[in-house]
């Protein structure tokens, strides 16, 4: 009697850390570089979106922080506004014909006319913010921590909380976001993968390790990957960092994203 009670407690042991072992490290997926743009060094980026004409982006820190849209990343921008000097500008994303812009520590949600940057409102939330995307029916923002929420975009109102799991780690920092290929792409704080997160239930389904890249960038502690837009037509993700002089365009080679065909990969190997 004694064997068999020890024999089930074993078997429902092992059926119990067995999917455990088997997520217990995060899935890694490698990515072909597209493009490489230069630009100048002084962004500080927090935000980045792309809807496949123009660019905008934020760059943040107190009393330097602004909000600026250009046609060309490389180029001086179209249009910039600076934030009031106690202010510290965070992500930012597009949703309809409004963007809406994060603060740190200010608890505002600042939306802007996209077509001139013209201010319209502001919402207040609790707590920090650092990343905001859009998944074309919510606004789905980050606050440092490893949980989402999801937010009516009228209102800025919580709808639903997202906690994000799996890959072997806690997870927490999560910082810019994107939304693509159904997946919600979250950069971490202080760390070169970006994570792929399924928006129904908060699973990571993999990621990418940026540290091949190398940037031009300044010995400074902040110089950290940041900054996620989805070029849809190019079927990649532009990517770059804070103090970054880069923008990259990679393309992911799965969750979503189709691997390189063989004219890329013979052009790669040449």
């Amino acid at each position: 009697m004694y064997r068999l009670r020890f024999r089930s407690w074993t078997l429902l042991l092992l059926s119990t850390l067995l999917p455990m072992a088997a997520e217990a490290q995060l899935q890694l997926t490698p990515f072909s570089i597209l493009e490489e743009r230069q630009r100048g060094e002084n962004h500080f980026t927090q935000g980045l979106y792309f809807d496949g004409q123009r660019w905008w982006e934020s760059s943040g820190l107190y009393r330097r922080s602004w909000l600026a849209e250009y046609t060309d990343p490389s180029a001086k921008p179209v249009r910039r506004k600076w934030l009031p000097r106690k202010l510290f500008a965070e992500g930012l994303t597009v949703h309809g014909d409004k963007l809406y812009l994060l603060t740190y520590k200010a608890g505002e949600a600042h939306v802007y006319r996209t077509s001139d940057l013209q201010h319209l409102e502001v919402h207040n939330y609790s707590g920090e913010g650092w990343g905001l995307t859009s998944d074309g029916t919510h606004l789905i923002m980050s606050n440092g921590s490893g949980e989402l929420t999801f937010r009516n975009p009228d209102t800025f109102k919580v709808v639903r909380h997202l906690k994000v799991h799996g890959g072997g780690e806690q997870w927490s920092n999560l910082n810019e976001l994107e939304f693509a290929k159904g997946l919600i792409w979250a950069n971490i704080w202080q760390d070169n993968r970006i994570i792929a997160i399924d928006p129904e239930d908060g699973q990571v389904r993999g990621g990418i390790d940026l540290q091949r890249l190398n940037p031009d960038m300044r010995n400074h502690p902040d110089t950290v990957a940041n900054g996620i837009a989805w070029d849809k037509a190019k079927n990649g993700l532009w990517v770059t960092g804070k103090y970054w002089k880069q923008l990259y365009l990679i393309r992911p080679q799965g969750l979503g994203f189709k691997k390189k065909a063989p004219s890329e990969v013979n052009a790669n190997n040449q």
